[in-house]
């Protein structure tokens, strides 16, 4: 871990901030999208690179996936972009409130085994230190293709009174968002015959 972060000119060194400071990731006041595991980063890299003036930060705790988006970045000279090679939960204390105009959680980690769904992230030990980040107006977007997941979030989200689920109608969670690639796990769940559910809440 500490030879990605020696040797990538987008990341984040938090064994420079040992007393937890706030940190302030960008130089600039556009706004900012977070990623929440982006495997191997084809969605983010297309945003970054469809959105120039936009600040990214991904988040992916493995390796390959983090090499891989960085060939990708590098390749295309992208600056709008910090990678954290580690789990999004290490930043949430240094990141001050109302940072985030944007947060993609795509085909996260279903831990299908009942015994193993409070380590989803749609629990409230991840939402709680998560929402204060987003800003008001902002939104939060769940890609999906199991349908318990899709319950669990929606159960988990009525908690907060200041996130409103979007949804109009069944296209509302059926259809992909405007601007969407499909990631590797999208094309996996496509290949299995199996839905993909698409969530958006947004902060008021």
């Amino acid at each position: 871990m500490q030879d990605v972060e020696k040797y990538c000119p987008y990341g984040i060194r938090l064994s420079e901030n040992p007393n937890r400071n706030k940190i302030k990731f960008f130089n600039n006041e556009n706004p900012v999208w977070l990623e929440i595991g982006f495997g191997s980063g084809e969605h983010l890299f297309f945003q970054a690179h469809n959105n120039p003036t936009v600040n990214f930060i991904g988040c992916e705790p493995y390796i390959n996936g983090v090499a891989t988006l960085l060939g990708k970045l590098q390749s295309q000279n992208l600056k709008n972009v910090i990678i954290y090679p580690g789990d999004v939960r290490d930043l949430m204390d240094v990141m001050d409130e109302q940072t985030l105009d944007q947060v993609f959680l795509l085909y996260p980690d279903p831990w299908p085994k009942r015994r193993h769904h409070k380590r989803r992230f749609v629990s409230k030990a991840f939402l709680d230190p998560l929402i204060p980040l987003i800003k008001t107006g902002g939104e939060l977007y769940i890609a999906t293709d199991i349908g318990d997941y899709v319950r669990q979030t929606l159960l988990s989200i009525r908690a907060y009174d200041n996130l409103l689920w979007t949804a109009e109608g069944p296209k509302s969670w059926r259809v992909p968002w405007q601007n969407w690639v499909k990631t590797r796990y999208e094309r996996k769940a496509i290949a299995a015959g199996r839905r993909s559910y698409y969530l958006t809440f947004r902060k008021f």
